[in-house]
């Protein structure tokens, strides 16, 4: 008998490279206003936009502070005042849910665990729209079982709230048979702990883990969910 037969994907850079996605997205943001976009600036704004994301899932800031916010202190830092903030942030959220990457054939992957019997669900803290538009583009939406995005639970994720709120939505829910499968730990694996499910650390960059958080398990490719699941 199989230990799980519920999964509970994180999307960005699990399912798919939210990295290669948002390199584009702010590239073609730039040009939209005719500059371009080096790679000091994506590193800058890499590191603004994990830090509003982490305040975010603290309850420090407010998605709409969190979206429009961390390009203010990009251009702020970087000491562009001619390009509007709003509408900056309006057209990268639209770009950033045209594009997609899949990590480790992911598509595939889905699909024969689909053709398996297991149920599996996205749990993701991105934007509505974007989120689902990049499910939809790339086909996963079809061989998920629901996708449940925080901005329309009204938590973020890591909160125990968050997850409760999903777990209600799952036809006959047992705890013990969920396995969540994501890369960050303080999102993913803190939400894991936080609802008392088992979680999956995908760790292709082999991370340290300095926390204390529990880690059932750890996988540097996607297809090794494959020998665990059994």
């Amino acid at each position: 008998m199989r230990k799980f037969d519920i999964i509970l994907w994180d999307v960005d850079q699990t399912l798919l490279d939210f990295g290669k996605s948002q390199r584009e997205a702010l590239s073609r943001s730039f040009m939209r206003y005719e500059r371009t976009m080096g790679e000091d600036t994506l590193a800058l704004y890499v590191s603004i936009n994990d830090d509003y994301w982490k305040r975010h899932e603290r309850g420090e800031v407010t998605k709409k502070e969190l979206l429009t916010g961390r390009f203010a202190s990009l251009f702020s830092r970087l000491g562009i005042t001619d390009i509007p903030v709003d509408a900056f942030a309006d057209f990268y959220q639209k770009a950033l849910g045209e594009v997609y990457y899949f990590r480790d054939d992911a598509k595939r992957l889905c699909r024969e665990l689909k053709e398996e019997g297991f149920w599996q669900y996205a749990l993701t803290n991105g934007v509505s729209s974007t989120q689902r538009s990049k499910l939809r583009l790339s086909g996963l939406d079809q061989l998920l079982d629901d996708v449940f995005v925080s901005e329309e639970m009204g938590e973020p994720k890591p909160s125990p709230v968050y997850f409760e709120k999903c777990f209600q939505r799952i036809p006959d829910f047992v705890r013990e048979r969920a396995l969540l499968v994501g890369d960050s730990l303080t999102s993913d694996i803190q939400g894991a702990n936080n609802a008392r499910v088992s979680c999956c650390w995908y760790n292709p960059e082999k991370k340290k883990n300095d926390t204390p958080l529990r880690i059932d398990y750890e996988i540097r490719n996607l297809w090794e969910l494959k020998d665990l699941l059994g």
